[in-house]
């Protein structure tokens, strides 16, 4: 999967078309990311134990990887990260558009 934890990501499909946010985490198994005031959900809880406040919550719920792209902290543009091999053999993650590390 091409987005990690803390990417900065926007949304290119969908309800929040154009939005971003941090990622806050990432499941690669069911190709889900949940990012952050991104495709926000109201639930209604009950207040279970006595002094627990009840009400309507407002909680991020996953969204599908394909629909976002990280956004290079350099550029500001939107890119799909290409990897590269450093000096040292380590695989690193880099910017289409400006060349820059990720």
């Amino acid at each position: 999967m091409h987005i990690k934890t803390d990417d900065t990501v926007i949304v290119l499909a969908g309800r929040d078309k154009g939005k971003q946010g941090k990622v806050m985490s990432a499941d690669p198994k069911a190709g889900k990311v949940l990012v952050e005031g991104v495709y926000v959900a109201k639930r209604h809880k009950k207040p279970r134990k006595q002094g627990e406040p009840g009400g309507i919550i407002s909680k991020e719920t996953p969204i599908y990887a394909s629909k976002v792209m990280r956004v290079c902290p350099k550029c500001n543009q939107p890119t799909r990260p290409a990897h590269r091999f450093d000096k040292d053999g380590e695989k690193v993650r880099v910017c289409k558009k400006c060349d820059a590390e990720i």
